[in-house]
Formats: C-alpha cells, structure tokens, sequence
C-alpha cells in the first residue's frame, strides 16, 4: 500500500467511526473453493440475508466473471480513482469488506432468486478456476477501478468472505 492509500484507508476509517473486524473466514480464491466443497456436504443450508443461495452464488460469480469480461456501468473515473480506490485501500487495510449484501453489480443481469443453487456453485467454482489461469489484462473493477491481478483475487476473497457470513451451514 503506498502513502496515498495508507492516508486514505486511515481517513476513511476515523470519518467512519469503524473499528477492526474478525479476520474473514475466506482469505483466498483457494479457500473459497474448500467452502464450496462444504457447502456441497452440508444436510441443511439456510441464509441470513434477504437473497436466496442461488442468487448469493450467481452474485459472486458475476464479480468474478466481470473482473475478466467487463462490468457494464462502472462508475466515472473521478469515483474510481478517489472515493472506489480509498474504499479498496481501507477493505485491504483491514483484511476485509463490507457491502450491502442485498445490493447487485450495477447493470449485471437479473439474479435467480428461487430454485436449486448447486448450479450457481459450479457456476462460482468455473469462475474462480477461469480466474486463476486467466493471463491477461483485467476489467478495471466498477467502483475501485484498475486493480492487479493479486489485488482482484484479494477483492473477490473479501466479497465471498462478506457474503460468507449470510450462510447457516448444518
């Protein structure tokens, strides 16, 4: 993190009033695989939040899958470039982000909202696995602009690990 973003993170998080959080359960694109192979042992899975499983996965996979195609209404640059990148800086900073879990991508397609969510899984394991071998350039990110590929897996990990907590696995 260099001295801009170092500054930004602390402002923001002396404005914000908010304090260092738990260490996310997901810390890579490598764990969110194994919680996904949880996820497909679990008996009885249950969520917290206002969306079902089905549109939490496709969501997630949506991130991912834009990060490599495109988001399609990314805010202006003036955003990305002072308020999006101070956002990223700060979740870096902390190890962690947090979103309205009930908020889509803006302009990303329709999420299911009903039916069986073990497609949307596989759909979130073929966008982390495109992720990972994917050897050129990156999608500038909607709201936090161009990010490094580390950067990116870092975001995606801190996206699953948010909208982890909405999950009741038995």
């Amino acid at each position: 993190m260099n001295r801009r973003e170092l500054l930004l993170a602390t402002t923001l998080l002396a404005a914000g009033g908010m304090s260092m959080a738990d260490t996310p359960k997901v810390q890579s694109l490598a764990e969110a695989v194994r919680w996904l192979d949880k996820l497909d042992k679990a008996n009885k899975l249950t969520m917290t939040g206002k969306w079902q499983t089905v549109a939490v996965l496709e969501h997630l996979s949506q991130s991912i899958e834009m990060s490599l195609d495109g988001f399609p209404q990314p805010k202006p640059a003036l955003f990305q470039n002072t308020a999006g990148s101070a956002a990223f800086a700060f979740f870096k900073w902390r190890g962690q982000m947090s979103h309205g879990l009930d908020e889509p991508i803006p302009g990303a397609a329709a999420l299911t909202m009903q039916g069986d969510w073990k497609p949307a899984a596989q759909r979130l394991r073929a966008a982390i696995t495109r992720f990972d071998g994917h050897t050129g350039a990156l999608k500038p990110h909607f709201a936090y602009g161009k990010l490094s590929k580390s950067d990116f897996a870092l975001a995606h990990a801190f996206h699953i690990a948010n909208h982890q907590d909405e999950f009741v696995i038995a």
